[in-house]
């Protein structure tokens, strides 16, 4: 009978076969967590004599769920998984409450408002409250009600522990929203997490029953869980106690939406009993793939230690890629896979870059274009795509052109004005009416009898486009679109919110003003607004696909996990970019933990690459090297010139001469060495000095890395990022640091 497990290895099957009692599987990067959780369920009916409607399989996809029953049916071949309960959370509690959610206030025909109809309510809130989208985002209050809901926080605790402004207003928001969402009979995603728990502590005999039905409950990627559905989970199996959890702590990189690693790190704690299983052989990467990977992740804490060990052979070093600036990174990048489909057959399938955030795209993008390299975007859209690069493009090209009418309809209301589509469609009447255009009627609306508050406000928009009408006339374009995001504080606007979504959509804006400064520092003599705005149409018509499934894919490492292939770039691997900001201990060891969910989706071969100076925020910074690159043994690291960092050590400052691509960094930035010098710090040849790059310990901060030296003499000040305390300015002659 148990013929069927011969395909398992040996952990695998004493995983699946231990079907008594709490059960933890650590299933490492590739080791094959669901084939675990579908054999095991498979035994359950086919060897245990489990009938399929007591087994609970709970995932975090649609897709995960589908190839696990479909796995399942295949296992059986003559026996049936009907009757199983497979699905995500979000899924099977909505079945769950379809029958039990009248006990607690509900009709049973609820209906579940998406993302649009939950933020509608909270407008009708908010609008009841007398609480205005301009002091409070609606995106900030509906991400803050998320969390809290997530966290199984109702709104009567939410208000007690609000600690600020955004806080205490959303928890106002929140007490409203949810009364009126029971009126509307209706529950937002997060409800079909929490009305479970609700139900459950009002009926503990709907909870007994539900108990009594779900003897066996496997939970995939139990990493990623939050505590609502920790709770759920540990009270429907807290009877049986036939709880089978498969994850990787080393994976968990979700905690800014929820996620919850205490959740894996304390089943042991939760259930002393438990049986662990660590499932360390990986059937995707090579030995010195996972080599790198281990060597990273052992850095962190918290933690269940585990080493992943590989069934292939070593296979080739890893290749540290040194650019002297983004734009040099992704011509290296590009040349790689060129070389490598020519001399060694790799399809442009094989091939895939990521980085940490979507921002970095653009320059990637316009690499693979120029060179005919055919690439696709995957977990988000082109660069020139996304609606906040539109939405400012718009503008500028409503500067250039004013009857383009199109542009103007995208950016009269954006950001909010209140001009609503009734007064649009007044003003198209009145520029009718008078024969000019829609724009001439917009400056005339005093002339045209309406509102009052109408006429300001398209007064308003219109002198927005006429200073910057003006300035484009001998302005640069990096110029005009500082001062467009000055004049309509579109990026403060996103900055506010203080979302994931609404930040990521701020570092996109950033990136175009990068763009803009780059357009401009390096085309002094024919760089008008109307060749940018060229430059920009042409790369926005490109077809990412070109009609074929043979192409690079490119993707934030978040967007990567779960994926494989034979070759990956990880880029941008530069400190305060990937680790990225924060150096809090929890935020680096989830940064870690991003890195190494990165190095393990290689099956072949891992380039990494880092970039000596990078446009941030139009500006040129001068970059350091990724902690993580310094983490890996030296002796797997191959540089470009075919040596091993183990041989020579990497100076991180260009090799040779400088390109032209990279000469407009190099003029507006110190280098080490000037930095060095202006500090004056090189004069007492017996000190070593103080530099951009040098590493220092402070006996307070701990270990840290210098970003720039100011002043000279007493008053030197030296602005350093520790890794545990973040950044810091302070005085030379006070600090006592040691350099190391």
């Amino acid at each position: 009978m148990t013929d069927f497990l011969h395909d398992l290895n040996e952990v695998q099957r004493n995983a699946v076969i231990a079907t008594t009692g709490p059960v933890m599987v650590l299933a490492g990067a590739g080791s094959g967590k669901t084939r675990v959780i579908t054999y095991r369920i498979a035994y359950l009916i086919r060897n245990e004599g489990v009938a399929p409607q007591n087994i609970l399989a709970l995932t975090f996809t649609n897709k995960a769920a589908g190839e696990m029953r479909h796995r399942v049916d295949t296992l059986l071949q003559q026996g049936s998984s009907r009757g199983l309960w497979i699905g995500t959370f979000h899924s099977v509690f909505a079945r769950l409450l379809r029958n039990y959610i009248d006990l607690i206030g509900y009709d049973r025909n609820f209906s579940i408002f998406d993302t649009d109809d939950s933020k509608s309510l909270i407008r009708q809130s908010m609008a009841e409250l007398n609480i205005s989208v301009e002091s409070v985002p609606v995106n900030t209050v509906q991400s803050l009600i998320s969390r809290a809901k997530n966290s199984f926080i109702l709104p009567g605790e939410f208000h007690r522990n609000a600690a600020d402004y955004n806080q205490q207003k959303a928890s106002e928001i929140y007490e409203l929203y949810a009364k009126k969402l029971k009126e509307n009979n209706a529950l937002d995603f997060d409800d079909l997490l929490i009305k479970p728990l609700e139900l459950f502590n009002a009926h503990p005999e709907i909870l007994a029953e539900l108990q009594d039905s779900f003897r066996y409950i496997m939970i995939d990627e139990y990493q990623d869980t939050n505590r609502a559905q920790y709770l759920v989970a540990k009270m429907l199996g807290a009877k049986h106690r036939n709880i089978f959890v498969v994850g990787d702590d080393a994976q968990s990189i979700y905690s800014w939406r929820g996620a919850d690693i205490s959740n894996i790190l304390n089943f042991q704690d939760d259930y002393h009993d438990a049986l662990t299983f660590k499932l360390v052989e990986n059937y995707r990467s090579t030995g010195t793939i996972l080599k790198a990977a281990n060597s990273v992740i052992s850095r962190n804490q918290r933690q269940i230690k585990k080493e992943l060990i590989s069934h292939r052979d070593e296979g080739e070093p890893l290749t540290l890629i040194e650019a002297y600036n983004e734009r040099n990174e992704g011509e290296k990048v590009g040349e790689y896979i060129r070389t490598m489909r020519l001399k060694q057959g790799y399809e442009y399938k094989s091939f895939a870059i990521f980085y940490r955030t979507n921002a970095q795209s653009r320059v990637l993008e316009d690499v693979m274009r120029q060179h005919k390299i055919p690439y696709k975007i995957f977990g988000s859209v082109s660069f020139y795509k996304r609606k906040e690069i539109k939405d400012a493009v718009a503008y500028l090209r409503f500067i250039l052109n004013e009857r383009d009418n199109e542009s103007l309809l995208r950016i009269i209301n954006f950001p909010p004005r209140k001009i609503g589509d009734v007064s649009i469609g007044k003003l198209k009447e009145f520029a009718e009416d008078k024969g000019i255009s829609l724009y001439d009627a917009i400056k005339l609306a005093e002339e045209g009898g309406f509102q009052a508050r109408l006429v300001n406000a398209l007064s308003a928009f219109s002198s927005v486009i006429e200073t910057l009408k003006l300035l484009a006339e001998s302005g640069t374009v990096y110029e005009v679109l500082t001062e467009l995001f000055s004049l309509t504080s579109i990026p403060l606007l996103l900055q506010a919110e203080n979302t994931p979504e609404s930040l990521a959509r701020h570092e996109n804006l950033q990136e175009l003003l990068s763009m803009a400064r780059d357009f401009s520092d390096h085309n002094p003599d024919n760089g008008s607004l109307g060749d940018f705005l060229e430059n920009i149409s042409l790369a926005s018509d490109y077809e990412e696909t070109q009609d074929s499934d043979n192409y690079v894919s490119l993707m934030t490492v978040h967007a990567a996990k779960g994926l494989e292939f034979p070759v990956v770039f990880v880029t941008g691997l530069e400190e305060r970019l990937f680790p990225l900001h924060s150096y809090e201990p929890e935020e680096l060891e989830e940064e870690r933990r991003l890195f190494y969910v990165a190095v393990t989706r290689a099956q072949e071969k891992i380039f990494l690459s880092w970039a000596q100076s990078r446009y941030q925020y139009g500006q040129p910074h001068y970059c350091l090297k990724s902690m993580f690159i310094n983490e890996i043994d030296a002796s797997i690291v191959q540089t470009e010139s075919g040596g091993f960092l183990s041989d020579t050590p990497i100076k991180e400052k260009p090799v040779g001469g400088l390109s032209s691509s990279s000469r407009g960094y190099q003029q507006k930035m110190p280098t080490p060495s000037s930095a060095a010098s202006a500090s004056g710090v090189e004069s007492k040849p017996s000190k070593p000095a103080l530099r951009a790059g040098t590493m220092v310990h402070h006996a307070l901060f701990g270990q840290g890395t210098v970003l720039d030296v100011q002043g000279t003499g007493a008053k030197q000040k030296v602005r350093i990022t520790f890794r545990s305390a973040g950044e810091k300015t302070l005085m030379v002659q006070y600090a006592n640091l040691k350099i190391q």
